[in-house]
Protein backbone atom coordinates (compact mmCIF):
# COMPACT_ATOMS: atom_id res chain seq x y z
CA UNK A 1 0.00 0.00 0.00
CA UNK A 2 1.29 3.47 -0.89
CA UNK A 3 2.08 5.69 2.04
CA UNK A 4 1.05 9.34 1.85
CA UNK A 5 3.89 11.60 2.91
CA UNK A 6 2.80 14.28 5.33
CA UNK A 7 5.00 17.34 5.56
CA UNK A 8 5.57 18.64 9.13
CA UNK A 9 2.94 21.19 10.06
CA UNK A 10 3.77 24.88 10.02
CA UNK A 11 0.65 26.95 9.53
CA UNK A 12 -1.60 24.65 11.53
CA UNK A 13 -1.28 23.39 15.07
CA UNK A 14 -0.09 19.78 15.43
CA UNK A 15 -2.29 17.32 17.28
CA UNK A 16 0.53 16.40 19.67
CA UNK A 17 3.49 18.65 20.43
CA UNK A 18 6.10 17.27 22.82
CA UNK A 19 8.71 19.81 23.89
CA UNK A 20 11.84 19.26 25.98
CA UNK A 21 10.27 16.23 27.68
CA UNK A 22 12.14 14.84 30.67
CA UNK A 23 11.23 11.73 32.64
CA UNK A 24 13.18 10.64 35.71
CA UNK A 25 12.85 7.62 37.96
CA UNK A 26 13.89 7.30 41.57
CA UNK A 27 16.67 4.77 42.10
CA UNK A 28 18.44 3.46 45.17
CA UNK A 29 22.08 4.47 45.43
CA UNK A 30 22.92 2.59 48.58
CA UNK A 31 21.74 2.18 52.14
CA UNK A 32 19.06 4.82 52.81
CA UNK A 33 20.21 6.74 49.74
CA UNK A 34 18.00 7.55 46.79
CA UNK A 35 18.71 9.42 43.60
CA UNK A 36 16.90 10.36 40.41
CA UNK A 37 17.90 8.85 37.08
CA UNK A 38 16.79 10.76 33.99
CA UNK A 39 15.74 8.32 31.26
CA UNK A 40 14.19 10.80 28.80
CA UNK A 41 16.30 13.90 28.25
CA UNK A 42 14.80 16.92 26.53
CA UNK A 43 12.94 15.07 23.78
CA UNK A 44 10.91 17.19 21.34
CA UNK A 45 8.73 16.12 18.40
CA UNK A 46 5.24 16.67 17.04
CA UNK A 47 2.58 14.58 15.31
CA UNK A 48 0.12 15.99 12.81
CA UNK A 49 -3.50 14.87 12.50
CA UNK A 50 -3.62 11.68 10.45
CA UNK A 51 0.15 11.16 10.61
CA UNK A 52 2.22 8.20 11.79
CA UNK A 53 5.39 9.15 13.63
CA UNK A 54 7.87 6.35 14.23
CA UNK A 55 10.02 6.39 17.37
CA UNK A 56 12.92 3.95 17.17
CA UNK A 57 15.90 2.96 19.27
CA UNK A 58 17.46 0.08 21.14
CA UNK A 59 16.08 -1.39 24.34
CA UNK A 60 16.63 1.14 27.11
CA UNK A 61 16.63 4.14 24.78
CA UNK A 62 13.56 5.65 26.48
CA UNK A 63 11.06 5.18 23.67
CA UNK A 64 8.46 3.26 25.72
CA UNK A 65 8.91 5.66 28.64
CA UNK A 66 8.16 8.52 26.26
CA UNK A 67 4.94 6.77 25.28
CA UNK A 68 4.02 6.20 28.91
CA UNK A 69 4.56 9.88 29.67
CA UNK A 70 2.20 10.88 26.87
CA UNK A 71 -0.36 8.41 28.21
CA UNK A 72 0.17 9.98 31.65
CA UNK A 73 1.37 6.68 33.08
CA UNK A 74 4.82 8.07 33.92
CA UNK A 75 5.57 11.23 35.90
CA UNK A 76 7.03 14.10 33.93
CA UNK A 77 10.09 15.83 35.36
CA UNK A 78 10.23 18.65 32.81
CA UNK A 79 8.99 19.96 29.50
CA UNK A 80 5.50 20.01 28.05
CA UNK A 81 3.07 17.72 26.26
CA UNK A 82 0.59 19.77 24.28
CA UNK A 83 -2.44 17.87 23.00
CA UNK A 84 -4.64 19.90 20.67
CA UNK A 85 -3.66 23.13 22.41
CA UNK A 86 -3.80 21.91 26.01
CA UNK A 87 -0.69 21.12 28.06
CA UNK A 88 -1.41 17.89 29.93
CA UNK A 89 2.06 17.46 31.41
CA UNK A 90 1.16 18.78 34.84
CA UNK A 91 -2.25 17.14 35.19
CA UNK A 92 -1.03 13.88 36.72
CA UNK A 93 -3.87 11.76 38.04
CA UNK A 94 -6.23 14.64 37.30
CA UNK A 95 -5.95 14.00 33.57
CA UNK A 96 -9.53 14.33 32.31
CA UNK A 97 -11.41 11.28 31.08
CA UNK A 98 -11.81 12.97 27.71
CA UNK A 99 -8.02 12.80 27.24
CA UNK A 100 -7.99 9.12 28.26
CA UNK A 101 -10.53 8.57 25.51
CA UNK A 102 -8.72 10.63 22.88
CA UNK A 103 -5.36 8.93 23.46
CA UNK A 104 -5.39 5.14 23.42
CA UNK A 105 -2.66 2.48 23.36
CA UNK A 106 -1.94 -0.89 21.75
CA UNK A 107 0.84 -2.91 23.38
CA UNK A 108 3.07 -5.83 22.45
CA UNK A 109 1.20 -8.44 24.50
CA UNK A 110 -2.58 -7.93 24.13
CA UNK A 111 -3.30 -11.02 26.21
CA UNK A 112 -1.76 -9.40 29.29
CA UNK A 113 -4.59 -6.86 29.44
CA UNK A 114 -7.39 -9.33 28.80
CA UNK A 115 -9.08 -11.22 31.63
CA UNK A 116 -8.71 -14.94 30.83
CA UNK A 117 -12.07 -15.61 32.52
CA UNK A 118 -14.01 -13.15 30.36
CA UNK A 119 -15.03 -13.23 26.72
CA UNK A 120 -12.88 -10.85 24.68
CA UNK A 121 -15.94 -8.87 23.62
CA UNK A 122 -16.30 -7.71 27.19
CA UNK A 123 -12.96 -5.85 26.94
CA UNK A 124 -14.55 -3.64 24.30
CA UNK A 125 -17.93 -3.19 25.96
CA UNK A 126 -16.27 -2.43 29.31
CA UNK A 127 -14.22 0.32 27.64
CA UNK A 128 -17.42 1.89 26.35
CA UNK A 129 -19.10 1.52 29.75
CA UNK A 130 -16.14 3.17 31.50
CA UNK A 131 -16.63 6.24 29.35
CA UNK A 132 -20.40 6.29 29.80
CA UNK A 133 -21.21 5.40 26.21
CA UNK A 134 -24.58 3.81 25.46
CA UNK A 135 -26.55 1.08 27.20
CA UNK A 136 -25.79 -2.62 27.27
CA UNK A 137 -27.44 -3.39 23.92
CA UNK A 138 -25.87 -0.47 22.08
CA UNK A 139 -22.46 -1.24 23.53
CA UNK A 140 -22.73 -4.82 22.26
CA UNK A 141 -23.68 -3.51 18.83
CA UNK A 142 -20.81 -1.05 18.80
CA UNK A 143 -18.37 -3.76 19.90
CA UNK A 144 -19.51 -5.96 17.00
CA UNK A 145 -19.02 -3.08 14.56
CA UNK A 146 -15.55 -2.55 15.95
CA UNK A 147 -14.70 -6.26 15.62
CA UNK A 148 -15.88 -6.30 12.03
CA UNK A 149 -13.79 -3.21 11.36
CA UNK A 150 -10.63 -5.11 12.31
CA UNK A 151 -11.55 -8.31 10.49
CA UNK A 152 -13.19 -10.28 13.30
CA UNK A 153 -16.74 -11.66 13.42
CA UNK A 154 -19.64 -11.82 15.84
CA UNK A 155 -18.49 -15.30 16.86
CA UNK A 156 -15.24 -13.86 18.19
CA UNK A 157 -17.08 -11.66 20.71
CA UNK A 158 -17.86 -14.65 22.88
CA UNK A 159 -14.50 -16.37 22.75
CA UNK A 160 -12.00 -16.51 25.58
CA UNK A 161 -8.43 -15.23 25.03
CA UNK A 162 -7.09 -18.78 25.17
CA UNK A 163 -9.26 -19.67 22.16
CA UNK A 164 -7.68 -17.04 19.90
CA UNK A 165 -4.35 -16.64 18.12
CA UNK A 166 -1.86 -13.87 18.80
CA UNK A 167 -2.91 -12.03 15.67
CA UNK A 168 -6.59 -12.26 16.61
CA UNK A 169 -5.86 -10.98 20.12
CA UNK A 170 -3.98 -8.01 18.66
CA UNK A 171 -7.02 -7.27 16.52
CA UNK A 172 -9.11 -7.30 19.71
CA UNK A 173 -6.70 -4.81 21.27
CA UNK A 174 -6.98 -2.56 18.22
CA UNK A 175 -10.77 -2.85 18.29
CA UNK A 176 -10.82 -1.90 21.98
CA UNK A 177 -8.67 1.16 21.28
CA UNK A 178 -10.53 2.35 18.20
CA UNK A 179 -14.07 1.76 19.50
CA UNK A 180 -13.63 4.95 21.55
CA UNK A 181 -12.83 6.90 18.37
CA UNK A 182 -9.50 8.22 19.65
CA UNK A 183 -7.48 10.89 17.87
CA UNK A 184 -4.10 9.37 18.75
CA UNK A 185 -3.10 5.74 19.29
CA UNK A 186 0.27 4.87 20.79
CA UNK A 187 1.44 1.55 19.36
CA UNK A 188 4.22 0.28 21.62
CA UNK A 189 5.93 -2.68 19.91
CA UNK A 190 2.43 -3.58 18.71
CA UNK A 191 3.60 -6.12 16.10
CA UNK A 192 6.98 -7.25 17.42
CA UNK A 193 5.64 -10.48 18.96
CA UNK A 194 3.87 -11.57 15.78
CA UNK A 195 5.16 -13.69 12.91
CA UNK A 196 6.02 -11.87 9.68
CA UNK A 197 2.79 -12.76 7.88
CA UNK A 198 0.62 -11.61 10.78
CA UNK A 199 2.78 -8.50 11.22
CA UNK A 200 2.06 -7.51 7.65
CA UNK A 201 -1.67 -8.04 8.12
CA UNK A 202 -1.80 -5.92 11.29
CA UNK A 203 0.31 -3.12 9.78
CA UNK A 204 -1.91 -2.96 6.70
CA UNK A 205 -4.96 -3.00 8.95
CA UNK A 206 -3.64 -0.04 10.97
CA UNK A 207 -2.92 1.88 7.78
CA UNK A 208 -6.40 1.17 6.39
CA UNK A 209 -8.03 2.24 9.66
CA UNK A 210 -5.99 5.44 9.62
CA UNK A 211 -7.09 6.18 6.08
CA UNK A 212 -10.74 5.69 7.05
CA UNK A 213 -10.73 7.53 10.39
CA UNK A 214 -7.86 10.02 10.23
CA UNK A 215 -6.40 8.75 13.51
CA UNK A 216 -2.76 9.57 14.30
CA UNK A 217 -0.22 6.98 15.45
CA UNK A 218 2.91 7.15 17.56
CA UNK A 219 4.59 3.92 16.47
CA UNK A 220 7.22 2.82 18.98
CA UNK A 221 9.44 -0.03 17.86
CA UNK A 222 12.96 -1.33 17.42
CA UNK A 223 12.06 -2.74 14.00
CA UNK A 224 13.30 -0.34 11.33
CA UNK A 225 11.63 -2.27 8.52
CA UNK A 226 8.21 -1.80 10.11
CA UNK A 227 8.88 1.90 10.71
CA UNK A 228 9.90 2.44 7.10
CA UNK A 229 6.67 0.86 5.90
CA UNK A 230 4.18 2.60 8.17
CA UNK A 231 5.65 5.97 9.21
CA UNK A 232 5.77 9.33 7.47
CA UNK A 233 8.43 10.71 9.82
CA UNK A 234 10.88 9.04 12.19
CA UNK A 235 12.70 10.05 15.37
CA UNK A 236 15.75 8.12 16.59
CA UNK A 237 16.33 7.82 20.35
CA UNK A 238 19.65 6.99 21.95
CA UNK A 239 19.94 6.84 25.74
CA UNK A 240 16.94 9.12 26.21
CA UNK A 241 17.97 11.73 23.64
CA UNK A 242 16.51 12.34 20.19
CA UNK A 243 19.64 12.24 18.02
CA UNK A 244 18.02 12.44 14.58
CA UNK A 245 14.63 13.11 13.05
CA UNK A 246 13.33 13.38 9.52
CA UNK A 247 10.97 12.31 6.75
CA UNK A 248 11.17 8.53 6.64
CA UNK A 249 12.64 7.97 3.17
CA UNK A 250 15.17 10.78 3.58
CA UNK A 251 16.36 9.47 6.93
CA UNK A 252 16.68 5.91 5.67
CA UNK A 253 18.41 6.92 2.43
CA UNK A 254 20.79 9.44 3.97
CA UNK A 255 21.16 9.02 7.76
CA UNK A 256 23.26 11.78 9.31
CA UNK A 257 23.96 10.59 12.84
CA UNK A 258 26.41 7.73 13.38
CA UNK A 259 23.99 6.01 15.74
CA UNK A 260 21.26 5.99 13.06
CA UNK A 261 23.81 4.65 10.59
CA UNK A 262 24.72 1.89 13.06
CA UNK A 263 21.07 0.97 13.61
CA UNK A 264 20.47 0.74 9.88
CA UNK A 265 23.63 -1.26 9.32
CA UNK A 266 22.66 -3.73 12.05
CA UNK A 267 19.06 -4.01 10.88
CA UNK A 268 18.33 -7.26 9.01
CA UNK A 269 16.65 -7.17 5.62
CA UNK A 270 14.47 -9.84 4.02
CA UNK A 271 15.32 -8.86 0.41
CA UNK A 272 18.56 -9.04 -1.64
CA UNK A 273 18.17 -5.36 -2.52
CA UNK A 274 17.88 -4.45 1.14
CA UNK A 275 20.94 -6.51 2.01
CA UNK A 276 22.88 -4.74 -0.75
CA UNK A 277 21.83 -1.38 0.66
CA UNK A 278 23.02 -2.40 4.13
CA UNK A 279 26.35 -3.57 2.72
CA UNK A 280 26.85 -0.36 0.77
CA UNK A 281 25.96 1.72 3.82
CA UNK A 282 28.41 -0.26 5.94
CA UNK A 283 31.17 0.32 3.42
CA UNK A 284 30.32 3.95 2.86
CA UNK A 285 30.06 4.91 6.50
CA UNK A 286 32.61 2.38 7.77
CA UNK A 287 30.22 1.53 10.61
CA UNK A 288 30.29 -2.07 11.79
CA UNK A 289 27.71 -3.85 13.91
CA UNK A 290 29.92 -3.75 17.06
CA UNK A 291 30.00 0.07 16.84
CA UNK A 292 26.33 0.06 17.73
CA UNK A 293 27.32 -0.99 21.22
CA UNK A 294 30.28 1.36 21.28
CA UNK A 295 27.98 4.26 20.40
CA UNK A 296 25.84 3.45 23.43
Amino acid sequence: MDREVIIPMTAHRPLLDVRDLEVAYETKGGLFRKSMTTVVKGVSFHIAPGETYGLVGESGSGKSTTGRAILRLADIAGGSIDFDGTDIAGMGSRTPLSYRRDVQAVYQDPGASLNPRHHVGRAVTDALKRHGIGDRASRRKKALESFEQVGLTAAHLDRFPSEMSGGQLQRVAIARALVLEPRLVICDEAVSALDLSTQSQIINLLMDLQKDSGVSYLFITHDLGVVRHISQRVGVLKLGELVEEGVTEELFDNPQHEYTQALLTASPSSTPEGRDERRELRQKRRVSVPSLRQAS
